[in-house]
């Protein structure tokens, strides 16, 4: 293992959204405390949800959808500006493996999504205070979430072409299945047949088992959710790692 090119790598994609936190990290805070605004405002008085206030059970979903939603843009936009402006070719010349290349991305996709998800959890703290029930899982779903998003961000691209194709990528693919992945509802309320397709969307498992960590309720097994979340990260990790080894749309 090349640690220090490792560490190298991940530093600079690290200081790379550092350098730009007003676009990076506290945007995304303003966007979701907006969100918090509109419907903590509109619904507080008139929802209820696991015996929950609206805004209390909004928070950690909204927490866990900045967060992937940041992850995915950090490993994405980076890997393909890098491509669009050549000097991707300085990493591959680099004697850096395609796990440690892989490890660098997503390493500091989830330190910008953590970074996204405590500002967000900070700014609610005006509206709310939230109680945690157990950090470990908290922490297990936040890093499992982040990490399963920076390797799709991997992956969307190498895959992509032009920046459209980039902004394709979330817009119809990660943006839906975070909206309908139970973040600003239960989906227990859901008709019967709306809840067996929400339980095919992994995100669902994410989110309901970060809100676990905070107040001990969710909508599905934690420990189901775990699994799930945990064998999604696996499978789309040794996906991207595969890409990166064969040089898929990198070496040519």
């Amino acid at each position: 293992m090349n640690w220090r090119g490792l560490y190298t790598l991940f530093a600079k994609e690290v200081w790379r959204f550092l350098k730009v936190t007003m676009q990076t990290i506290l945007t995304p805070v303003v966007t979701n405390l907006l969100y918090l605004l509109v419907f903590s405002s509109v619904l507080e008085s008139h929802v209820q949800v696991h015996g929950l206030s609206y805004t209390a059970f909004l928070v950690p979903g909204l927490m866990m959808m900045s967060l992937i939603q940041n992850a995915f843009s950090n490993s994405s936009s980076s890997l393909f500006q890098a491509k669009m402006n050549g000097n991707v070719v300085f990493m591959l010349l680099a004697p850096l493996s395609a796990w440690e290349i892989y490890l660098a991305f997503v390493g500091a996709a989830i330190v910008r999504g953590l970074f996204v998800g405590i500002g967000v959890w900070i700014a609610a703290l005006w509206f709310v205070v939230l109680p945690v029930h157990n950090l470990a899982t908290l922490l297990s779903f936040a890093i499992l979430g982040s990490g399963v998003l920076g390797a799709l961000g991997l992956i969307a691209a190498l895959w992509a072409e032009k920046w459209d194709h980039v902004s394709a990528f979330q817009n119809f693919v990660i943006l839906p299945l975070s909206f309908l992945s139970g973040v600003f509802y239960s989906v227990n309320d859901l008709p019967s047949l709306w809840q067996t397709i929400s339980h095919y969307n992994p995100f669902f498992y994410m989110i309901d088992g970060f809100r676990y960590g905070f107040f001990g309720v969710a909508d599905a097994s934690v420990s189901i959710s775990l699994i799930i979340v945990s064998l999604f990260f696996i499978s789309v990790s040794g996906f991207c790692i595969w890409l990166l080894h064969i040089g898929y749309k990198l070496r040519s």
